[in-house]
């Protein structure tokens, strides 16, 4: 496949793209239409509470963005005639019937029209409910696929899971699927169909004894973490997304299906510039909170290899896997994009980064007054850490609360409020934990195979892949920290 043969074989394709407003959506949808104007239609599906609200969500979610501004300047006044023509938003939603696209007549046409599904749609949060989780990260792929094989063109699906769907295996994390029932330490008895019977009854019990909104979430939370843990996963996101996988490989029959598990994601390394990026995720919410003077101290081994991937590389991943793998229902291939094999970073390395970055570019108060940071104090264990705060905010507040009567209610509600807080501080840090102590590298040897298409045919400056090139101090130091601040950081 040369440059002009990929870019040649998504000519006149038809796609339709779940999970549209994500960060990693956005990126794929604006490559698409920037490297083959001649795409025939991108079919957008969007919840909303109607196609007016869908069509919103599209034009300030999507076509807004900064993102598109190579590609408005690339088409001058025809930049939304383009948009026009090539998108369609589609108001639905993945769980119901014929994906909830109301209009039938629009649905034959997706159905009849459609030649390759992409699945972004998830929901990453570790500490999601698990009714929620389940229901998006396991049970809409199931969706996608009936769809996929209601559709008469059909080429291929590509899904879009996670690299961590390994849990906390340690040494070389291979590219193998997950199969129906696998568990992660040998628990007998994974069942999807009785983790919904699970969360159902659940559900029934918490309505029958009245609890709050705050407590229904929180022990659905619970449940969540409790089931992942019982068959070896560290938290609810990871365990409801190797599920997901799990269905695909098992219900897929001759669908041709794909796998790509990127690792941590970050902004663009260069297209359609360097830098832009979205929302806090992961290392971007500790950068933010150091630069903003909220973090002194971090729990992790600075020794722990970090798997960095940038957004643009893992859309060149994914559409080079999904046209190579274009009708071809053979096995299902796992492509685990990341960067730990051929360009490891340490955390120690990104520590470094944070703190020269924002003690030379400091971020400002609301007094418009530069914020100082300080050196971060690093905490090699949990215990530690759990005692370290227990030290400095709550004995000395409580010797105050009990010494000042006066101020008894005042320091006794602060007290409470604090210890709130550092428990919730806490719960954050037990459901990270497995990634800062994090003793695995992921291979990446079927994505090598997708590299060496595009060496071999000159794609690089096109469809570049490669982790090896990434200069790890230059892209944050230059590319990754500038384009957090003016994107993300306010």
């Amino acid at each position: 496949m040369e440059v002009e043969g990929i870019v040649r074989n998504l000519e006149n394709s038809v796609v339709i793209v779940t999970g549209a407003t994500g960060f990693l959506a956005k990126v794929f949808i604006e490559k698409l239409l920037r490297v083959q104007p001649n795409i025939k239609k991108l079919y957008l599906l969007l919840r909303a509470a109607s196609h007016e609200s869908a069509l919103q969500r599209f034009y300030s979610e999507i076509k807004a963005k900064d993102l598109f501004r190579v590609l408005k300047k690339k088409h001058g006044p025809n930049f939304s005639a383009l948009i026009a023509q090539k998108i369609t938003v589609v108001h639905g939603d993945i769980s119901r019937v014929n994906l909830g696209v109301e209009d039938l007549n629009l649905f034959e046409e997706m159905r009849n029209e459609v030649d390759i599904v992409v699945n972004l749609a998830a929901t990453t949060s570790f500490d999601e409910r698990y009714d929620v989780s389940f229901h998006i990260n396991t049970m809409w792929p199931k969706h996608i696929l009936n769809f996929a094989k209601r559709c008469a063109r059909i080429k291929v699906l590509l899904h879009v899971s996670t690299a961590y769907v390994s849990g906390e295996k340690e040494g070389l994390i291979e590219e193998t699927p997950h199969r129906m029932g696998d568990t992660l330490n040998g628990t007998v008895g994974l069942d999807i169909d009785n983790e919904q019977k699970i969360i159902d009854e659940k559900l029934k019990r918490l309505q029958a004894d009245n609890v709050s909104k705050r407590d229904l979430n929180l022990a659905m939370k619970d449940l969540g973490l409790q089931r992942a843990r019982n068959y070896g996963w560290p938290n609810t996101y990871v365990f409801t997304k190797a599920m997901g996988e799990m269905i695909l490989e098992e219900l897929k029959g001759n669908i041709p299906t794909v796998i790509v598990r990127p690792t941590i994601i970050t902004s663009t390394y260069k297209q359609p510039f360097p830098g832009w990026n979205e929302g806090l995720r992961t290392i971007d919410s500790i950068a933010a909170g150091y630069a903003k003077g909220k973090i002194t101290c971090f729990l992790c081994d600075p020794k722990t290899v970090l798997d960095i991937i940038p957004a643009d590389m893992v859309v060149n991943a994914m559409i080079v896997a999904m046209l190579a793998h274009a009708q071809n229902p053979s096995k299902t291939p796992i492509y685990q994009i990341g960067s730990s094999v051929s360009n490891p970073l340490l955390f120690s390395s990104l520590q470094d980064y944070i703190q020269r970055y924002f003690r030379k570019h400091p971020c400002f108060d609301k007094q418009e007054k530069p914020i100082q940071v300080r050196e971060v104090t690093i905490f090699r264990t949990r215990n530690n850490f759990r005692l370290y705060m227990a030290l400095r905010y709550l004995v000395p507040l409580k010797v105050l609360w009990i010494l000042n009567a006066a101020l008894f209610q005042w320091l006794g509600g602060l007290y409470h409020n604090l210890n709130r807080k550092i428990k919730y501080a806490m719960r954050m840090i037990d459901l990270y934990a497995p990634y800062l102590f994090f003793k695995g590298i992921y291979d990446d040897t079927n994505t090598e195979v997708l590299r060496q298409i595009v060496r071999k045919n000159e794609a690089e400056n096109v469809f570049y892949l490669d982790p090896k090139r990434i200069n790890w101090e230059n892209y944050f130091m230059n590319i990754h920290f500038p384009g957090l601040v003016k994107y993300t950081i306010k």
